[in-house]
C-alpha cells in the first residue's frame, strides 16, 4: 500500500493524543477527531469510514461497536487495561500498545522514586528553599536508608527486570512475585504475594491494571512487609488497596511509601496527601520528551505497518490471533 493509499484511510483519534503522534497521523492518514470516546457522540458521517483507532485512554467495547470498519486500536502505553481488549479479540479487531519503548525511564522513575522515598531528597531541598538550612542548621539524618534493604519486585516483567537490574547496581538483594515463575531468573521467586513481602523490606509494584490485580496490595501484604517496610508503586493505582495503604503509613505499619500512580487519577485521596511518609508524583513514570516520542512513533508504526503491511508491530496478546479483513 502506497502512501497516497494510506492517505484514504481514516483514523479516528478520540480525546487528547501526544502532538508528535497526532502529527504524523495528520501526515499519513485521513485523521478526524473528538473530545471523548464516548460512543454515543460519534458523528454518523464518521462512524462508516472509521478503519483504526488511535488512543491515549479508555476504548470500550460499546464505543468500538458504533464503528463498523475498524480494524485496529493503537493505545498509547504500555499498560492497555482501559482498552476492551477482550472484546476486540472476540470481534477481530486488533490493539496494540507501546512496550519496550518506556522500559528504562520507568525503571529510572522507580529507583528516583524509591530513593526520595527513603532519603527524603525532596523535603532536604524545600528545606534548603526555605531557607531553613541558614536558620536551623543541617537538614536532620534521614531514618531511612537503602543500606541493608531486601527488595521484593511484583511483576518482573520487561520494566521488572529493568528495575531488578538497577537494584542489583545499587547492592540490594531481590526476590519476585509473579503469575509463574520467569525461566532463566537469578532471583528468588515467592508463589504468593505476602510470602514475598514477607522475605523482603521494600515492595516494589510493577503489575499491570485489570480484575486480577485489582487491590492485590491490601491490609495484609502490608503488614507482612513490616514497620520498616517501603512501598513503592510505579504500575496501576488500582493495585493497590488506597485506604488500607493510608491506614498503614499512619499507624506504622509500613515506614513510607512512594507512589506515581492513584486509582482515580489525578484525584490523590486527602490521606495520603496527609501522611508524612509518602512521596507522590503525579504519574510521570515514562513522561519526558524522548521517551513519549518514542512511544508516540510506535503508536502510528502499528497503524502503518498494519495497514501497509497486514501485521502490527506490537500486538497485545489478547488479539495476536487477529489478521487483516
Amino acid at each position: 500500500m502506497t502512501e497516497k493509499d494510506l492517505s484514504r484511510i481514516t483514523i479516528l483519534v478520540p480525546g487528547k493524543l501526544n502532538e508528535h503522534a497526532a502529527g504524523r497521523i495528520r501526515k499519513t492518514f485521513d485523521m478526524v477527531t473528538m473530545d471523548t470516546a464516548d460512543p454515543g457522540k460519534i458523528p454518523a458521517e464518521v462512524a462508516g469510514k472509521v478503519r483504526g483507532i488511535a488512543a491515549f485512554g479508555g476504548i470500550s467495547a460499546a464505543f468500538m461497536e458504533k464503528l463498523p470498519k475498524l480494524e485496529i486500536v493503537a493505545s498509547f502505553g504500555v499498560g492497555y487495561d482501559s482498552v476492551d481488549a477482550a472484546h476486540a479479540g472476540k470481534t477481530d479487531v486488533m490493539v496494540t500498545n507501546t512496550p519496550d519503548v518506556l522500559t528504562e525511564e520507568v525503571a529510572d522513575t522507580a529507583l528516583g522514586l524509591l530513593i526520595n522515598t527513603v532519603r527524603e531528597f525532596p523535603k532536604a531541598e524545600n528545606y534548603l528553599r526555605e531557607g531553613r538550612w541558614v536558620k536551623e542548621g543541617p537538614y536532620r539524618l534521614t531514618p531511612g536508608t537503602l543500606r541493608g534493604r531486601k527488595a521484593g519486585i511484583f511483576g518482573m516483567g520487561r520494566i521488572g527486570q529493568a528495575i531488578a537490574r538497577r537494584l542489583e547496581a545499587f547492592g540490594l538483594s531481590v526476590a519476585y512475585h509473579n503469575r509463574r515463575q520467569v525461566e532463566g531468573l537469578p532471583y528468588d521467586y515467592h508463589p504468593t504475594l505476602v510470602s514475598l513481602a514477607q522475605a523482603v523490606d521494600t515492595l516494589i509494584c510493577v503489575v499491570p491494571g485489570g480484575a486480577s490485580t485489582a487491590k492485590a496490595v491490601n491490609a495484609e501484604v502490608l503488614k507482612a512487609l513490616g514497620p520498616n517496610g517501603v512501598f513503592i508503586n510505579i504500575g496501576r493505582g488500582s493495585t493497590v488497596d488506597e485506604d488500607a495503604l493510608a491506614k498503614a503509613l499512619a499507624d506504622g505499619t509500613i515506614f513510607a511509601a512512594g507512589l506515581d500512580v492513584f486509582a482515580d487519577e489525578p484525584n490523590v485521596p486527602k490521606a495520603l496527601l496527609d501522611v508524612p511518609n509518602a512521596s507522590l508524583l503525579p504519574h510521570v513514570g515514562s513522561a519526558s520528551i524522548y521517551t513519549r516520542n518514542a512511544m508516540a512513533d510506535l503508536v502510528v508504526d502499528n497503524l502503518i505497518s498494519w495497514f501497509a503491511e497486514g501485521k502490527p508491530v506490537t500486538a497485545v496478546p489478547e488479539t495476536a490471533h487477529v489478521k487483516p479483513k
